[in-house]
């Protein structure tokens, strides 16, 4: 009685009791009693499955971007410095200051060249670092995933000795295991009164890696640092000083301490500097995927104007009935809007349970697929990646959560206030 006679005296309270009642009720209405069942059920499911595949869409380029930052980082290195600090032993000492700047984990001279290998009836070009035995036991990407053989004969003997580390599937490709022989060729590895001349050598495979990214694992070769040296002609120097940081996200952050500890002629850049159009690319494609996947929540979302507008139709008699009852203009237009923002609130948080699931398990779902089709989802050389990843960022999914009901919120205003200006005589005179 309260309420109605709060509805008779134009004074119920925004989004009351009755309000709410009404609002349920129109949506739980049947065709026969002048609901519009089937345009509610293409809304919500519109809206479900847009808000799905944007959740699980994001979450696999998150994971995509996480898993190939992390390895590549974690392979290469986040910080470099190059200059006149690399020879001998001022190099040395400005790796001394480096580790002592905070938040630095590892700084490890390092030489990369190119060279050519030379298995058991097969050659191919491969990428050659030289780093100490030390630092390789501290690149825990690699030493850590170490697929057979064992890192215990590298960097032992005669400048580093014989002892190599090869990518597994290098080593595949070149019929070698740990233990076989394998000869390298440096282009210009040897000095000669002319120059630079190619210089072959046989090495001992002691261990293969494999750090699931087919990028690095088919081509790269670790070499002990002082070998890498002789093999390619360096002397006493290095290609870089390769820093690592608790931090990777905030590397260029630490560019200026470390460049004030490694000396005033050394040259520090970051890895968002080292591959600028990658990760730009990246980056414009999440933003590009992020904005295209939105669209179609916008147009799931304006299925709610179809329904609501028939809605409004076939209750035109309820509502001037309402409105000669002494129900105000802002009590109609809030009735419809919360009939479609419930549309669209239901189909927003059925849409981020089906997308959260999808995202948790996309491992099992991969399997599952790749065995009823018989065909690989996720090939590891075309992807980088050994496995589709998946990386639910929660603060992305609420983003997504408040746009979509955002939007199902603003295309239930435009038939809402359509109804709440319906004239109660006009809409009487025909019934």
């Amino acid at each position: 009685m309260a309420d109605a006679r709060a509805v008779m005296g134009g004074r119920a309270a925004p989004f009351g009791l009755w309000e709410r009642m009404l609002a349920a009720r129109y949506l739980r209405a049947r065709r026969s009693q002048g609901g519009v069942g089937l345009i509610t059920v293409i809304s919500f499911f519109g809206i479900m499955l847009a808000v799905a595949v944007l959740i699980g869409t994001m979450s696999v380029m998150n994971g995509f971007r996480s898993e190939l930052l992390g390895r590549i980082l974690g392979f290469q290195g986040h910080l470099f410095v190059t200059g006149g600090v690399l020879d001998g032993a001022e190099r040395d000492r400005a790796v001394a200051r480096i580790l002592k700047v905070p938040g630095v984990t590892q700084a490890a001279p390092i030489i990369e060249a190119q060279a050519i290998a030379l298995g058991p009836g097969q050659i191919t070009g491969a990428l050659v670092r030289g780093i100490s035995a030390r630092d390789l036991a501290e690149t825990r990407l690699v030493s850590g995933h170490i697929t057979g053989g064992a890192l215990r004969d590298f960097g032992v003997g005669e400048y580093g000795g014989d002892a190599i580390v090869v990518g597994e599937r290098l080593a595949q490709s070149l019929g070698v295991r740990p233990g076989d022989m394998l000869t390298l060729i440096s282009p210009s590895g040897g000095a000669t009164a002319f120059g630079g001349a190619p210089l072959q050598k046989a090495y001992t495979v002691a261990a293969t890696f494999s750090v699931g990214m087919s990028q690095y694992d088919q081509a790269y070769i670790y070499m002990p640092l002082a070998q890498a040296q002789l093999f390619f002609g360096r002397e006493d120097t290095a290609d870089a000083i390769e820093v690592k940081v608790t931090d990777p996200d905030h590397a260029s952050r630490m560019r200026g301490p470390i460049g004030k500890a490694a000396g005033p002629a050394a040259l520090v850049n970051d890895w968002t500097q080292r591959d600028v159009a990658f990760w730009g690319a990246l980056s414009v494609e999440r933003t590009a995927m992020r904005i295209i996947l939105g669209m179609l929540i916008v147009i799931a979302a304006l299925n709610i104007i179809s329904g609501l507008v028939m809605l409004v139709k076939n209750k035109t008699r309820d509502v001037a009935i309402l409105r000669t009852m002494g129900a105000g203009q802002g009590s109609v237009l809030r009735i419809f809007f919360m009939t479609g923002a419930a549309i669209g609130g239901a189909g927003t948080l059925a849409g981020v349970a089906l997308g959260v699931l999808f995202s948790l398990n996309i491992g099992p779902i991969q399997s599952a697929v790749e065995w009823a089709t018989g065909a690989q989802v996720f090939a590891s050389d075309v992807y980088y990646l050994s496995r589709l990843p998946a990386k639910v960022d929660w603060l992305e999914v609420f983003w997504i959560s408040v746009f979509s009901l955002g939007m199902a919120c603003f295309w239930s205003l435009l038939p809402a206030w359509r109804a709440s200006k319906l004239d109660p005589v006009e809409a009487l005179r025909y019934e």
